[in-house]
C-alpha cells in the first residue's frame, strides 16, 4: 500500500543516516520507543538543530519525560504545527510518529535535489567547494609547517596532487609596470627596425622585469585584466557609437583624437584667458590702489597705521626709558594722555578711511556711467555708419541720374535698348537653364533615391549586425551557464553514493502518484454522480410539490359538494404528510449512517493508537515511578 511504501523511503533515509534499525523492521509498526526516539535525534543532528541529546533512551522514568519533552520542543522550534508533546515519542502511535518523521525528513539538507531543481551561481559553487575544502582539512592529519616546505603539500594517491597549506607561503599581491613585445607576431602588420632592435637587444623578457620575483605573476595578471577591459569597452563603444557613424575604425578613431586634442586645447585656452584676465584685473587693481595713494600724498603727509605709530611709540617709549637712564629726564606723559592720543589717532584713520571709500564709490558710479555711455556712443556710431552707407548709395544713384539729364532722349532710347537686350538674354539665358535643369533633375532624384536605398540597406545591415551581436552574446552567456551547470552536476555526481536504487524509489513514487490520480478520478466521478442524484432529487420533490398542489386544488374544489371527495381529499393529505415523514425518516437513517461510519473510523484510528497498549505502558511506568520515588525517599530518611 501508500503507507508500505512511505515507511520503506523513511526506513532507507533513517540507515543511510546511520540508525542502527535491524533488518526485521520494515514498517513503523515495528518502531520500539528506543528506535523512535534514535531516529529523531540523528535526524536534529542532521538537521544542524544543534541538539546535545544522547541518541539512547536513559532508564530512569524522570530522564526519559526530559528527553521526550527536549525532542518535542526542537520539533517545535523547526516548525511542526502539529500536537506534539513527550507522549508522541514515549507512548507512540504509527500515525503520529510517521508524521513527525517525515516532517524531519523533510527539513534534512537535500543536495542533490536542490541542484537539480536549482543550478548554483558561481558564489554557491565558491562556498561549496570551500566548504569541501575545510571539511577535507579538517579530517586530515595535522603537520607542522616545518614539515612543509612553502606549505605545500601531497593529497589523494591516483593521481597525487598538491596543494598549499597555511599561510607560510602566502605572498602579497603587488604587481609593476611591464612590457611585452607588439604585433611581432602578426604577419600582416608591419613593425619598424627600431622598435624590433628595441625588442631584441634592450626589451628584458618578463620575468626579470619585476624587481621581484613574486611581482611576476600579479603584473602579468594585471596587463592581461587591463588588455581585457581596454578591448570590451572598445567593442562597446564600437557597437553602440562606431557603427551608426558609417565610418571605419580607423576613420573613428582618428576622429575621437581629433574631438580629444580639439577639447584639451579649449580647455588650455580656456584656462590660459582666465589667468590672463586675473592678471589684468590685478594690474589694475595695483593702478587704482597706486592712484589713491598718489591722491594722499598730493594733498598731504598721510598718518601711519595703527601698527605703524605703536611701534613708533614703543620706540619713542624705549629711548624715553634711555634717556631716563642716562640722566636727560625728559616729561613722562601719563596713561589718560596717551589714551586720547589714541582715540584722536583713531578717529583720523577713520576718517581718512571713509574718505577713501566715498572716492571709490564715486569713481564705480563714474565708471558705470562711463561705460554706459561708451555702449551708446558705439551704438550711434554703428547707426551713423549705417545711415551713411545708405546714403552714400543713394547719392550715387542721384549723380548717374543727374549726368544723364542734359541729353535725355538719346540716354533714354540707350536704356530701353539695354533694358530690351538685357530681358532678351534673361530669356535665353532661362530657356537654356530649363534645358540643363530637367537632365539635372531627373538625375538629382536618381542618386536621392539611390542614397535613401543604401541608407535603408546599410541601416538593415546594422540592424542585423546589431542582433547577430545580441546572439552571439546571449549563446555565449547560454554557453557559459550551461558549461557551469555541467561542471556542478559532474562534482554532484561524483559526491553522490552509487549504491542508491534511484530506479526503484521513482518506480515506487510513480506508482503512488498513478494511485492518486486514479483515487482523484474515482472521487471526481462519486462528486458527479452525487450531484447528479441531489439534482434529481430536487427535480422530482418540485415536481411532486406541484402535483400535490394541483390535485389539493381540484379534490378541495370538488370536497364542498361530495361526501366521497371530501373522504378523499383527506386520505390525501394523510398520504402527503405520510411520505414527508417516510422521506424524513430516509435523510435521518442516511445520517445515523454516516455518524456510524465516521465512528467506526473513530475506532479504527483510537485501534491503530494501542490506546490499551499505551495505558499499560503508563501504568508500568507509574508503578516503576513509584518505586523510584519510594527508594529516593527511603535514602532520604537513612541519611
Amino acid at each position: 500500500s501508500n503507507m508500505e511504501e512511505v515507511d520503506n523511503i523513511i526506513i532507507h533515509t533513517l540507515r543511510e543516516i546511520g540508525c542502527g534499525l535491524d533488518d526485521d523492521v520494515q514498517s513503523l509498526k515495528h518502531f520500539s520507543t528506543e528506535n523512535i526516539v534514535e531516529a529523531t535525534v540523528k535526524c536534529l543532528r542532521v538537521i544542524g538543530d544543534g541538539v546535545n541529546i544522547s541518541p539512547a533512551l536513559p532508564p530512569g522514568m524522570s530522564a526519559r519525560y526530559r528527553v521526550g519533552t527536549q525532542l518535542a520542543t526542537s520539533c517545535q522550534e523547526l516548525g511542526f504545527r502539529g500536537d506534539i508533546g513527550y507522549q508522541t515519542f514515549l507512548y507512540s502511535n504509527e500515525a503520529d510518529i510517521r508524521r513527525v518523521l517525515m516532517f524531519l525528513i523533510e527539513k534534512m539538507p537535500k543536495e542533490a535535489a536542490e541542484a537539480a531543481s536549482e543550478p548554483m551561481g558561481k558564489s554557491a559553487m565558491l562556498k561549496r567547494s570551500i566548504a569541501a575544502e575545510l571539511d577535507r582539512q579538517m579530517k586530515s592529519a595535522w603537520t607542522p609547517p616545518y614539515c612543509k616546505q612553502e606549505g605545500l603539500c601531497w593529497r589523494g594517491t591516483k593521481p597525487r596532487q598538491w596543494h598549499r597549506e597555511g599561510l607560510s607561503g602566502v605572498k602579497r599581491f603587488h604587481s609593476c609596470p611591464i612590457r611585452a613585445p607588439e604585433g611581432v607576431g602578426d604577419i600582416t602588420k608591419k613593425t619598424p627596425k627600431e622598435l624590433k632592435r628595441y625588442y631584441d637587444k634592450h626589451l628584458q623578457p618578463l620575468p626579470s622585469q619585476p624587481p621581484q620575483r613574486s611581482q611576476v605573476i600579479p603584473s602579468v595578471l594585471e596587463v592581461n585584466e587591463l588588455s581585457v577591459t581596454a578591448q570590451q569597452e572598445w567593442e562597446t563603444e564600437w557597437n553602440q557609437h562606431g557603427l551608426p557613424s558609417r565610418l571605419s575604425k580607423e576613420d573613428y578613431k582618428a576622429r575621437k583624437r581629433q574631438r580629444l586634442e580639439k577639447r584639451i586645447s579649449d580647455q588650455l585656452r580656456q584656462a590660459i584667458q582666465q589667468e590672463t584676465s586675473r592678471a589684468s584685473a590685478g594690474r589694475d587693481l595695483m593702478q587704482m590702489l597706486s592712484s589713491f595713494t598718489d591722491r594722499g600724498v598730493g594733498k598731504g603727509v598721510t598718518k601711519g597705521s595703527r601698527f605703524t605709530h605703536t611701534e613708533k611709540l614703543q620706540f619713542a617709549q624705549d629711548e624715553e626709558t634711555a634717556a631716563q637712564m642716562m640722566g636727560e629726564g625728559p616729561r613722562v606723559d601719563t596713561e589718560e594722555e596717551m589714551q586720547r592720543k589714541r582715540e584722536e589717532e583713531v578717529d583720523q584713520l577713520r576718517g581718512q578711511l571713509e574718505e577713501v571709500t566715498g572716492q571709490l564709490q564715486a569713481l564705480d558710479v563714474e565708471m558705470k556711467k562711463f561705460t554706459a555711455g561708451i555702449q551708446q556712443m558705439e551704438e550711434k556710431v554703428n547707426t551713423e555708419v549705417r545711415g551713411r552707407s545708405d546714403k552714400e548709395e543713394a547719392y550715387k544713384v542721384k549723380k548717374r541720374t543727374l549726368d544723364l539729364l542734359p541729353d535725355a532722349e538719346n540716354n533714354i532710347s540707350k536704356l530701353q535698348g539695354v533694358v530690351d537686350g538685357s530681358s532678351q538674354r534673361l530669356v535665353n539665358l532661362a530657356q537654356q537653364w530649363e534645358k540643363h535643369r530637367v537632365p539635372l533633375i531627373q538625375q538629382y532624384r536618381e542618386l536621392k533615391e539611390l542614397n535613401a536605398n543604401r541608407e535603408s540597406q546599410s541601416e538593415k545591415k546594422l540592424e542585423e549586425i546589431k542582433s547577430l551581436r545580441e546572439k552571439m552574446k546571449g549563446v555565449a552567456d547560454e554557453a557559459r551557464g550551461k558549461d557551469e551547470v555541467y561542471k556542478q552536476l559532474a562534482s554532484e555526481y561524483e559526491r553522490m553514493t552509487k549504491d542508491v536504487n534511484r530506479g526503484a524509489y521513482t518506480k515506487r513514487i510513480m506508482e503512488i502518484v498513478g494511485n492518486i490520480k486514479k483515487q482523484k478520478e474515482e472521487i471526481d466521478k462519486i462528486l458527479i454522480d452525487t450531484r447528479d442524484v441531489q439534482k434529481e432529487i430536487n427535480q422530482l420533490t418540485g415536481k411532486l410539490d406541484r402535483t400535490f398542489a394541483v390535485t389539493d386544488e381540484l379534490i378541495f374544489r370538488d370536497a364542498k359538494k361530495d361526501e366521497a371527495v371530501r373522504k378523499a381529499y383527506k386520505s390525501l393529505a394523510a398520504l402527503h404528510e405520510n411520505c414527508e415523514q417516510l422521506i424524513k425518516t430516509v435523510e435521518e437513517t442516511g445520517g445515523i449512517l454516516r455518524e456510524i461510519r465516521d465512528l467506526e473510523d473513530q475506532i479504527d484510528t483510537e485501534g491503530t493508537k494501542k490506546t490499551t497498549q499505551n495505558l499499560d505502558r503508563i501504568m508500568g511506568d507509574f508503578k516503576q515511578m513509584k518505586q523510584e520515588n519510594s527508594s529516593i525517599m527511603a535514602k532520604l530518611k537513612g541519611k
